[in-house]
């Protein structure tokens, strides 16, 4: 569709961009009228909320519209698998400039409506109003499917650290992109275009995981969450975890450790948890560390010793 979103107006953007979605069981009632219904079968609703800033969460010269789609439902639908629940619905609240093309609104849609299906969700609702910066405000909703939820706060000593999913690829990506660079593909897609691993937050739940986050800001970020609200030390195992030999080339040709972009890159959103020792873990989880009692030392160590370099994302203090 040509045009520009001032040209088409609200109401003809909402229709638009709802004429593009799909639904599932769990929709009752989809987009149309004052509010969504969504069927919540176990009687509690996991929720969550994010925000997307154009120039600090995305860039339009490096992300298609579609990307930004995709990353934005993927990043809210991901701490909805960390509980251990089920993804089933999603809300958009969407601010653009007046003389944004449509097509880029409808693309935008199109990844959001994608991402979910790969969830196992929908898009139920949302609004549009007008800004100077492209902003999208997102949340998800999901289903515990009678499990209790798997909170930050589980972490025992003697359990055993693990993740399923892909680390430091988005941030391997983004130095990539930075250097004006459009390669080696995959790096950048996976910083596009994260890949969540949603079934595994459920599985998890099953496998008696005792803690669990998704890995947003940077892995010893994240897990330092858990390790502050477990009151306990996690231990990582540098030598447990695989980095790639394109990484290792990426990182020798900006001048960068990859150990630094697996250990404190973030936005790839993985699935990392705590398991009790004797947890039998499928293949694709692999263990990386160790929950140890609390000491004077850092909360989250790398091979018994504090993880001195930069990173881990604050939003108001930028990498730490």
């Amino acid at each position: 569709m040509k045009g520009t979103v001032g040209e088409l107006g609200e109401f003809g953007l909402i229709r638009e961009l709802t004429s593009r979605l799909t639904s599932t069981p769990a929709v009752r009632l989809g987009p149309g009228d004052d509010a969504a219904v969504v069927s919540a079968p176990d009687r509690r609703v996991v929720a969550s909320t994010d925000l997307l800033l154009e120039g600090r969460h995305f860039r339009r010269d490096w992300s298609t519209a579609y990307d930004v789609g995709r990353k934005a439902a993927a990043q809210n639908l991901a701490d909805i698998a960390a509980m251990g629940a089920v993804p089933t619905a999603l809300l958009l609240g969407l601010v653009v400039p007046a003389d944004l093309p449509v097509t880029w609104a409808t693309e935008l849609m199109d990844g959001i409506r994608d991402e979910c299906q790969v969830a196992g969700a929908a898009v139920v609702g949302g609004d549009v109003v007008r800004g100077d910066t492209i902003t999208l405000a997102i949340t998800a909703l999901g289903d515990l499917r009678n499990h209790d939820p798997v909170t930050r706060a589980g972490a025992q000593p003697g359990d055993v650290v693990a993740y399923t999913g892909w680390l430091g690829w988005s941030a391997a990506g983004h130095a990539v992109l930075s250097r004006g660079f459009r390669s080696p593909r995959a790096f950048v897609e996976a910083h596009r275009r994260p890949e969540p691993p949603y079934h595994a937050g459920p599985a998890a739940a099953g496998l008696g995981a005792t803690a669990m986050t998704d890995v947003s800001d940077g892995l010893v970020a994240d897990l330092g969450h858990i390790a502050d609200a477990s009151k306990v030390r996690i231990d990582l195992r540098s030598g447990l975890i695989d980095i790639p030999s394109q990484m290792n080339d990426i990182g020798q040709a900006v001048g960068v450790d990859p150990l630094q972009w697996v250990l404190s890159g973030g936005e790839d959103h993985a699935i990392v948890a705590t398991f009790p020792p004797d947890a039998k873990l499928p293949a694709r989880w692999k263990v990386i560390g160790e929950v140890l009692n609390p000491s004077a030392l850092p909360q989250v160590t790398v091979d018994g010793a504090p993880w001195t370099s930069k990173g881990g994302w604050d939003h108001f203090g930028g990498e730490a």
